[in-house]
């Protein structure tokens, strides 16, 4: 591993860096071996909260680089820092990027086309409508050449990620776990079809080990439309995960695509309110390839 990397995935492994105070840090400091062998008052002139500068400087003490690597190499999983030339250029241009990737996905004759990408995501709580359009959607996407981005989750993103596969096509799915973890459980067959045979890839920009929890999808989703050109929402409850993506998308300057669904279905709330506020109206995909 090159020294400097070691660096990079101390400060990505302490809970309590993430994007905005690594940019904060690396202004000040320079590099990220500044950071990491920062004396403890110079961290404090970066207002950083005391308990949290503790914490680092206890946590850099014990943080075993070379037990780590050793454990992204077992995984076969690989790190793409922000400075990288490998890292997803869309991704770069929002906000607030993940300052390192982790990346889980066997690598093939056909790579990646992460230029030519769109996510598309729903309501865990699938109907057979949002089955049946999302199933459409992805062939004829996969046929036009997109790399389709999902989350993995229950329900519309696993559909996604399924025939994606069947159309033999690319997908990624981004995690709020560590890229070594597969949530949930039960779409393991998704995970290993990404991870291992070629299909795509599974990415994060959380550790090794850490689990799932709330909080951490949310910093996920604007992961999934941060790589995309645009997000297709098919389905979705009117408070649910995946409007938060959708915004996401609308912050970030990405195309929102809404499907019209049956009024009697809860499961359509959530595209009726994105319709009402400006999200665009599809109805195929040829209504996507208009604006993209």
């Amino acid at each position: 591993m090159p020294n400097d990397l070691r660096y990079w995935i101390g400060l990505s492994a302490f809970p309590g860096i993430g994007p905005v105070r690594f940019e904060l840090l690396r202004n000040y400091f320079g590099t990220v071996e500044a950071i990491w062998n920062a004396p403890e008052k110079k961290l404090f002139d970066v207002n950083l909260p005391k308990n949290l500068v503790a914490d680092f400087c206890s946590f850099r003490k014990t943080f075993d680089s070379t037990s780590y690597s050793e454990r992204l190499k077992k995984e076969h999983i690989g790190v793409v820092t922000i400075d990288d030339s490998r890292y997803p250029r869309l991704l770069k241009e929002i906000s607030d990027p993940p300052f390192l990737l982790y990346v889980k996905g066997k690598k093939t004759d056909q790579p990646i086309d992460m230029e030519k990408t769109i996510a598309i995501v729903g309501t865990r709580e699938a109907t057979s409508y949002g089955i049946t359009i999302t199933k459409q959607f992805v062939r004829e996407l996969v046929s036009a050449g997109f790399t389709i981005i999902s989350g993995m989750a229950y329900g519309i993103d696993a559909v996604v990620h399924e025939e994606t596969i069947r159309c033999n096509g690319k997908t990624i799915a981004v995690l709020g776990c560590g890229v070594d973890i597969c949530a949930p459980q039960s779409n393991i067959h998704i995970y290993r079809k990404l991870g291992l045979e070629g299909y795509g890839a599974v990415v994060s920009e959380m550790p090794l080990g850490l689990r799932p929890k709330k909080g951490l999808f949310v910093a996920r989703n604007r992961i999934i439309s941060g790589l995309a050109r645009g997000v297709v929402v098919i389905e979705g409850e009117k408070d649910s995960g995946t409007l938060i993506t959708a915004r996401n998308a609308g912050e970030q300057g990405r195309d929102v695509f809404a499907v019209p669904g049956p009024v009697t279905s809860a499961t359509s709330h959530g595209t009726a309110s994105l319709l009402k506020n400006g999200a665009i109206l599809v109805e195929s995909v040829h209504d996507i390839l208009e604006h993209i």
